[in-house]
């Protein structure tokens, strides 16, 4: 009862600023407000006090699955996510009442926390897969996943593309499977279509390859690097 009551609030917000159910990337509102400013990583940190409490001080997120990495992406990806999830163009009941602007502040907050959250660096051992079918998951980004999310999972910032590499497998295959099934109304139609075909095993193969490709070693932090700035 207290979620329904929690998502029937945001939607009142949503339509009473206006907001609508946009698709894959049609801008606007928050996110192109967010594009434009200059970040304060001192109200970042602060933002992300809010965040740390599932995603964890280091922006790691859970081997689980459950929360995932948010260390090292892309500064437009995450000002991207949060205005589509405040916009409610995707679906996320457990981070809706943590995104909302009582919660974080405005636009200028979602520029800040997105711009901290970027630096913070990369958990060097992140959740895998069986290791079972890697031949057949690297086939299968190699054909299907190269153009968008580079040669090794690096995205490409400027067309909202997120870095994949290093995430943790359980949520790579959750999203991806969503991604896939319809699940997720903010997804890219084209990788909506791309990946239409791919079977369970198709999608567990590519994404435990994924998962295990290396970011660059600057934006990797030593095991067991705990964040400073929670200190």
């Amino acid at each position: 009862m207290r979620v329904k009551i929690i998502l029937a609030a945001v939607a009142g917000v949503a339509l009473l600023s206006g907001a609508s159910l946009a698709g894959w990337n049609e801008g606007g509102g928050e996110q192109d407000e967010a594009l434009k400013l200059k970040p304060d990583l001192e109200n970042g940190l602060e933002v992300y006090e809010v965040c740390a409490a599932c995603h964890l001080p280091e922006g790691w997120g859970k081997p689980d699955g459950t929360f995932p990495m948010l260390a090292g992406q892309h500064k437009n990806v995450i000002i991207k996510q949060l205005a589509d999830i405040r916009a409610l163009n995707r679906d996320n009941p457990t981070m809706y009442p943590f995104a909302l602007p009582r919660s974080i502040g405005g636009a200028q907050s979602i520029a800040d926390v997105s711009a901290y959250i970027a630096k913070l660096p990369m958990n060097p051992e992140p959740g895998y897969g069986d290791g079972k079918d890697l031949a057949l998951g690297e086939k299968l980004y190699k054909e299907n996943c190269v153009r968008c999310h580079g040669d090794n999972g690096q995205g490409i910032p400027e067309k909202y593309f997120p870095r994949i590499q290093a995430q943790h497998y359980k949520y790579l295959v959750r999203q991806f499977e969503w991604i896939r099934d319809g699940k997720r109304r903010n997804a890219n139609p084209d990788m909506v279509k791309q990946i239409s075909g791919f079977s369970d095993k198709d999608m567990r193969a590519v994404m435990d390859f994924v998962s295990r490709q290396k970011p660059p070693k600057e934006i990797v932090a030593p095991k067991g690097w705990e964040n400073p700035d929670f200190e």
